[in-house]
């Protein structure tokens, strides 16, 4: 339907309709499941012996105040922290702990305020044990995730189908916006329908095309009337190379009504990484750079790196004994692989992963994995799609010369020429290899974009927080399991 005004503009209208359902819905579904999960802790309080189970405890009708505070507190904290406005993109992690941590927080307020608003009132007979109030907080927890992780799944169903999307106009005509477009097409669940492109430094009456299928609608100066014509919801610029007052004039050009404009950095966005404001004194300064891990953080991760390591090899030794046994029976040759690395500030380190290619697998020079490598022997191939042949460098974490997370580590000989062809790609050796990191669970590993990959370790190394380095994991431990990473090979 790109390119027809009167579709889009309809498409516009339903996805606004169908958006607003769906946020009626969802604040049924939280209403719901933290009704029900009073009820259950209730339930639990005397049939599940965590605790002292009472010998009576009131009808569950006294507790309607309490139960009516509690939905009503959580649903409110909810609200004020946008949990009914999220990212189209925010993963599962993050949403489980948002809603984790707001549920925490909001059921201890209730705790205060019930003390508070029923305290020598008609209600200041009603207790609230605190056995009755751990049950509620867990049940809380598990349905109110598993109702939005329902809910979720209905929009992603609703969004493939074209029932729930937003018309979204790029501006731009180069390889940036092509990108964009091409990723936003092939990624149904956003829930974007790309009405079509501008070209904005096109000459007037200028012959008009297609652009991967999507049609160029016209130049800057059509803006306006295209936004109208066509319902946009949103806007992209995506001219990196624009100057100030273009980008300033395009913005201008799309204040339309309720059109959200997104812009894509500019070069120096890109060299700097996330560009923040501070002031020295009472002079305004921005940051360009800065080295998130540093001081406590340091040593903050360097223990956890210690316990993960240490608790993985014991719990791992079995399995990592009768996986040495089946690379040794296959083919001939040792059951681990040491190869140089390049770790922090450039040092080489040996790092250790199980064999998972025949021994003469480099006779005829270093060469990246494809697909489908014949050098790759059976048990190999179900090593790397699950990436237990990474297990060892477990070692390496123990010794010091890896992190559990960080930039993943390559070979000398790639080093010396990336370093040429990527701009700041020796930055990223500024931290730790990790066993895993940012940008392999987005799916940059393999024989995939150095660039890419480099921009994604940049923001990591910039970014570093230790909930980042736990959603790693947990990501790193899911696509494993489920062998997600088509790259994996």
């Amino acid at each position: 339907m790109a390119g027809n005004p009167a579709a889009n503009a309809t498409i516009g209208r339903h996805s606004a309709r169908t958006r607003t359902l769906l946020d009626i819905l969802l604040l049924a579904v939280d209403v719901l499941a933290l009704s029900l999960a009073f009820v259950l802790g209730y339930v639990a309080r005397e049939t599940v012996p965590l605790f002292n189970i009472p010998a009576s405890q009131p009808p569950l009708w006294n507790y309607a105040p309490t139960l009516a505070l509690q939905v009503a507190t959580v649903v409110v904290m909810f609200y004020f922290s946008r949990m009914y406005h999220q990212s189209r993109a925010i993963s599962r992690i993050d949403m489980a702990r948002n809603v984790i941590g707001l549920v925490t927080v909001g059921s201890l307020i209730v705790m205060s305020l019930q003390e508070l608003f029923f305290k020598s009132t008609l209600f200041d007979p009603i207790d609230y044990p605190r056995s009755l109030f751990f049950y509620v907080l867990f049940f809380s927890i598990v349905l109110a995730l598993t109702g939005r992780l329902a809910h979720r799944a209905l929009v992603k169903w609703l969004r493939v189908r074209g029932l729930e999307r937003d018309n979204l106009l790029i501006v731009g005509m180069g390889k940036i916006a092509r990108d964009l477009a091409r990723k936003i097409k092939n990624s149904p669940e956003l829930g974007y329908e790309i009405v079509g492109i501008v070209n904005p430094r096109a000459q007037a009456g200028s012959a008009r095309e297609k652009i991967n299928g999507i049609p160029v609608l016209g130049e800057a100066a059509e803006l306006p009337a295209l936004l109208d014509a066509y319902n946009v919801a949103q806007v992209i610029i995506a001219l990196p190379d624009a100057q100030r007052g273009e980008v300033i004039e395009l913005i201008t050009l799309c204040q339309r009504g309720r059109t959200d404009i997104k812009i894509y950095p500019d070069m120096l966005a890109y060299i700097a990484g996330d560009l923040t404001m501070g002031e020295l004194g009472d002079v305004p300064l921005i940051t360009v750079r800065d080295i998130a891990l540093r001081g406590w953080k340091l040593s903050l991760k360097r223990g956890l790196d210690l316990i993960g390591a240490g608790i993985g090899l014991v719990l791992l030794a079995p399995f990592m004994l009768l996986t040495a046994v089946l690379v040794k029976l296959e083919s001939s040759g040792p059951a681990f692989y040491t190869q140089e690395r390049m770790g922090l500030d450039g040092r080489p380190f040996q790092m250790i992963k199980f064999r998972s290619m025949r021994q003469d697998a480099e006779a005829r020079g270093i060469g990246w994995t494809v697909e489908n490598d014949p050098r790759v022997t059976r048990i190999g191939r179900f090593m790397r799609r699950t990436s237990w042949d990474e297990i060892p460098q477990l070692i390496n974490v123990l010794l010091g010369e890896m992190s559990l997370v960080g930039p993943r580590p390559e070979r000398p000989h790639y080093v010396q020429q990336f370093r040429s062809q990527i701009p700041r790609y020796m930055e990223r050796h500024r931290e730790k290899a990790g066993m895993t990191g940012w940008a392999q669970v987005n799916g940059l590993r393999g024989d995939t974009s150095i660039a890419e990959r480099t921009a994604y370790d940049l923001w990591y190394v910039e970014n570093w927080s230790l909930w980042l380095d736990t959603k790693i994991i947990i990501r790193t431990a899911f696509a494993a399991l489920l062998q997600r990473d088509q790259n994996a090979y």
